[in-house]
């Protein structure tokens, strides 16, 4: 078993007299994709923004790669990449000028065409981010997570409102960026999603941990306790039918 880049131990956030988080465990570690999956109100969102350094907890310890959060915020910080659900950029600039603007605030030399490169941006290099596809703003969003070359790297529902080809290309990049290295922790709503990318996934459900596992184990568990689809299982999906009439390649604006 790899180590622990990430231990949570009974987190709890409340908001006055309401509980988000109710004093849940789990450990992420190093070099896997963790999915953090719930409904929405379930307080996975709370969660990760409190790893994150983004809000506040009510009590409970959290160490990302091996620093505390209540002593070292600055450090760990600089080991985490975010990208958001909404991302702010100032439209009227272009990729590199962008890439050069968050290198700066990461005090990074970064080569900005490989970056561009690593998430089949190049040719949109001198775009201003406002004239991007909506499948290119969400990799350039996940470029931006990479400029301080991230221990970790937070993803929440990256491909919401894609296209299929967006949608797979972007599941293709999160793949390569997990190979070189990078350890994922990843929201999403698409079961799908969570089934091909995740290591593990913990399932979260009015502020506690329901479920933890692989994809495969739950699913096992599941069918052992003698459910069954009220319809016959198929080998495809309407997803694949439509990927394979009109191709892999991603389709930009």
């Amino acid at each position: 078993m790899a180590d622990k880049i990430i231990s949570v131990r009974n987190l709890v956030k409340n908001y006055g007299n309401f509980e988000a988080v109710k004093g849940i465990s789990f450990d992420v570690y190093e070099n896997e994709i963790f999915g953090l999956l719930g409904p929405n109100g379930a307080g996975k969102s709370t969660t990760l923004e409190i790893i994150e350094t983004l809000r506040s907890k009510t009590s409970g310890e959290i160490l990302v790669a091996g620093y505390d959060l209540d002593k070292d915020p600055i450090v760990i910080k600089g080991l985490i990449g975010v990208q958001l659900q909404t991302s702010g950029y100032y439209p009227g600039l272009n990729l590199l000028q962008l890439i050069d603007l968050f290198a700066g605030l990461y005090n990074e030399e970064v080569d900005g065409m490989a970056l561009l490169r690593s998430v089949n941006l190049e040719e949109k290099a001198k775009s201003q981010y406002k004239e991007l596809s909506g499948g290119q703003k969400q990799r350039f969003s996940v470029a931006t997570t990479l400029i301080n070359k991230p221990k970790v790297i937070f993803l929440d529902e990256p491909t919401t409102g894609l296209d299929p080809q967006a949608r797979r290309n972007l599941w293709e990049l999160i793949k390569n960026i997990n190979d070189q290295g990078a350890t994922i922790i990843i929201t999403t709503h698409y079961m799908d999603e969570a089934e091909y990318l995740c290591d593990r996934i913990a399932i979260i459900d009015s502020g506690k941990i329901v479920a933890m596992d692989t994809p495969d184990n739950l699913i096992d568990e599941l069918v052992a306790s003698g459910f069954e689809r009220p319809r016959e299982v198929k080998q495809a999906n309407l997803e694949d039918v439509f990927i394979h009439l009109t191709g892999k390649s991603l389709r930009e604006d």
